[in-house]
């Protein structure tokens, strides 16, 4: 009855909002396009020589390093700056990152090319999250989060073909180079585009809860816990796919480009799937907090039983493929709606920096994987073969996200509003900043 009545209550949608969460389905494209573009142009080539294996595991451990450095700061500066203002910063940094990769020559000099970028691509989903807080009343955020955050699934279905392109005609320096561009372009656009919604502005600008509040909440806690188990799952589809067919199935980057789109077309649906199921059975009248649960319950479930039934699945090549998708659909459909968690629990001048700290999680456990993906690989790839040093990380990473989501689902508590944010916000209390 609750959900009714605050549906009844909210202000009318604005038809904006979805010209605005397409801005930040763009941003979110472009994000993974810079991210991932140099798994794949290092999977094999030239760039492949310069990159060992436990090389490129300690790249990706620096990436998420500075993510999670990123993580905790960027969501409290993007409420303090506002929306348009720290959505363009993010992006005029990670974009500059990117360009710099094409004048590194050594591993160091990519690990750190891989830290800048990691500093900058942390604020796109805080800063996402609170556009869609925004512009979206509650019912609508699972399938606004879905849309943008399909542009993680999306940048990763266009990555393989455009970089096997790029790179085959130009090169790969040339290639982050006209990769820059795009990032640029869109900063453009989206300056002299974006406005908060007057409905939203006041309470988008109130007062600012300190990080160590927040911290000592239950739900920012476990939230943060279940992330740094729950997230590598997708950074091991997204980072080592290329890898993996590669040393496995012996393809070269031609054959990549045509055909690792595929995980990552199933994975796309994922994001939509999940955002809309949601939104599909709280008007079937099952309250927010609890359809919420639902639905990352099953999306958990999938993503974690995927990969663990992988190592007995996986005989050809495209039943890989299969499987990385169906992982990847499970991440993305948990994805749509733990976006919507923060603005669920906090005041919208908080959504951010929740978002941010959480991610904190995510850098953590990226990081950490990353680093024990590389040893395991270069550990039992020369005595077992690479494809039983996969099946490894399948299996490891199947286990990994079921314990994810038994922390969210046992210590995390409702996602209801907490009402002792809301109330210091209310109060006008005025921060310490920290």
């Amino acid at each position: 009855m609750d959900n009714q009545i605050g549906l009844l209550t909210n202000p009318a949608p604005l038809k904006m909002r979805w010209v605005m969460v397409g801005l930040a389905f763009l941003a979110t494209v472009l994000n993974y396009v810079h991210r991932l573009s140099f798994n794949y142009l290092s999977a094999d080539g030239d760039l492949r020589k310069l990159i060992p294996d436990d090389a490129f595991g300690y790249i990706g451990t620096a990436f998420f390093v500075a993510y999670m450095i990123s993580n905790a700061f960027s969501g409290f500066v993007i409420d303090r700056l506002g929306t348009r203002i720290g959505y363009a910063l993010c992006m005029a940094f990670w974009t500059s990152a990117g360009l710099i990769h094409a004048f590194a020559v050594t591993p160091l000099q990519f690990g750190v090319c891989r830290f800048l970028l990691g500093i900058g691509e942390a604020g796109n989903w805080p800063a996402a999250i609170k556009l869609t807080s925004e512009w979206f009343p509650a019912n609508e955020r699972s399938t606004a989060s879905g849309i943008f955050n399909s542009g993680s699934a999306l940048g990763a279905v266009i990555v393989p073909p455009m970089v096997a392109y790029l790179g085959i005609q130009y090169g790969w320096q040339a290639t982050f180079i006209i990769l820059a561009v795009f990032g640029y372009l869109w900063l453009a656009i989206f300056w002299f585009t974006y406005y908060t919604p007057e409905q939203s502005a006041k309470e988008a600008k109130a007062r600012i809860i300190p990080p160590l509040k927040l911290l000592k909440t239950r739900f920012v806690i476990m939230f943060t816990l279940s992330k740094t188990f729950m997230d590598p799952v997708w950074y091991f589809v997204t980072f080592w796919i290329g890898r993996y067919l590669v040393d496995v199935h012996h393809w070269d980057l031609k054959q990549i480009g045509w055909y690792a789109t595929i995980p990552f077309i199933i994975a796309d649906v994922g994001n939509l799937v999940g955002g809309y199921f949601t939104q599909f059975i709280i008007k079937q009248g099952v309250p927010i907090p609890r359809a919420r649960k639902i639905a990352v319950t099953i999306a958990g479930l999938i993503m974690g039983s995927s990969l663990l039934i992988g190592p007995f699945v996986i005989t050809t090549p495209l039943s890989a493929m299969f499987v990385f998708g169906m992982a990847g659909f499970g991440y993305t459909a948990y994805t749509a709606n733990s976006l919507a968690f923060p603005a669920d629990v906090v005041p919208k001048s908080a959504a951010a920096s929740v978002w941010g700290l959480a991610c904190v999680g995510t850098g953590l456990g990226g990081a950490l994987f990353q680093s024990l993906s590389g040893i395991v690989l270069k550990t039992y790839s020369t005595t077992l073969g690479y494809a039983a040093a996969y099946n490894i990380l399948f299996i490891g990473f199947g286990a990994v996200a079921l314990i994810g989501l038994l922390i969210m689902l046992l210590f995390m508590g409702p996602l209801v509003k907490n009402k002792e944010l809301h109330a210091y916000v209310d109060a006008g209390v005025e921060p310490v900043l920290m």
